[in-house]
């Protein structure tokens, strides 16, 4: 069984939804007990701060993120913390998750969670001993990632990132909720604004493989860069970059490998968006 690393912050107190409610993107006030969303913590200015899928476990809310992010979670969200009755801690050691994409996952062992899409998260210990055919290892997942348009933090997104350059706004903001911090510029980008650039798949033509860095080029005009690529499996090469905004996709555009001079050909596409 492979167990992928992930990082863990636990919510919990009596104030803990109402504390959330008025700070992470997604609506949360009333979830129903096991309920899983996805959300956004931002900065004031409306950038990313951390990405993550938060599951409510009775009155705490459990939120899960990208492994090496826990520790960023927990003390931004403690920094908010003032005269509210929640406590935030980082659980995020041994913190994993098995993720099945091609079949149901085995029944969660108590203390974990099944996210039902595949993922089930939970303690290492408890997830090495779950009996579940076809998980993914790390390579796995990565190409499940990359294919299905699911940024990572700190590889395609990170602080400088406005959620609607990565479609993070389909399924992890509320436009319809309260206050949230960022929602200013987030909100005005929705209703009359645009944003630069967007983050952008790749199946590339061949089996060059581009350099994560790359340059993508339009016509011989540089139109953005590359920020992930599918591991080395034998399967087609696919990437994810972002393009200028002005680019209609999809489009045959030119990727650079720097360390190589070639010049490789993709067709670049609407970036689906699964979580």
């Amino acid at each position: 069984m492979t167990v992928l690393e992930r990082d863990l912050v636990v919510v919990a107190g009596p104030d803990t939804f109402s504390f959330l409610q008025s700070l992470v993107s997604q609506d949360v006030e009333g979830l129903a007990d096991g309920a899983v969303v996805d959300s956004l913590l931002l900065s004031p200015q409306g950038k990313l701060d951390v990405a993550f899928r938060m599951v409510r476990r009775g009155d705490e809310a459990w939120l899960d993120c990208d492994v090496g992010f826990g520790a960023q979670l927990a003390a931004s969200l403690d920094r908010f913390r003032i005269r509210v009755k929640a406590e935030v801690e980082d659980r995020s050691d041994g913190w994993g998750m098995v993720s099945v994409r091609s079949a149901v996952p085995s029944a969660a062992p108590t203390g974990c969670i099944d996210l039902r899409n595949g993922d089930v998260i939970g303690p290492m210990t408890m997830l090495e001993g779950l009996a579940t055919p076809g998980a993914l290892d790390a390579d796995g997942y990565e190409r499940w990632r990359i294919e299905s348009g699911v940024p990572k933090l700190g590889v395609d997104v990170d602080a400088k990132t406005i959620p609607q350059e990565a479609f993070l706004e389909r399924s992890a903001v509320s436009f319809t909720k309260g206050c949230f911090l960022g929602q200013e510029l987030v909100c005005r980008i929705d209703t009359r604004g645009h944003v630069n650039r967007y983050l952008r798949r790749l199946d590339v033509i061949g089996f060059e493989r581009p350099e994560v860095g790359a340059e993508i080029r339009l016509d011989d005009k540089v139109i953005g860069s590359v920020t992930s690529v599918t591991p080395v499996d034998g399967g087609p090469v696919v990437a994810l970059g972002y393009l200028r905004r002005e680019i209609a996709v999809p489009a045959e555009v030119t990727i650079g490998a720097p360390s190589t001079g070639v010049a490789i050909t993709a067709a670049a596409r609407e970036t689906p968006v699964s979580s």
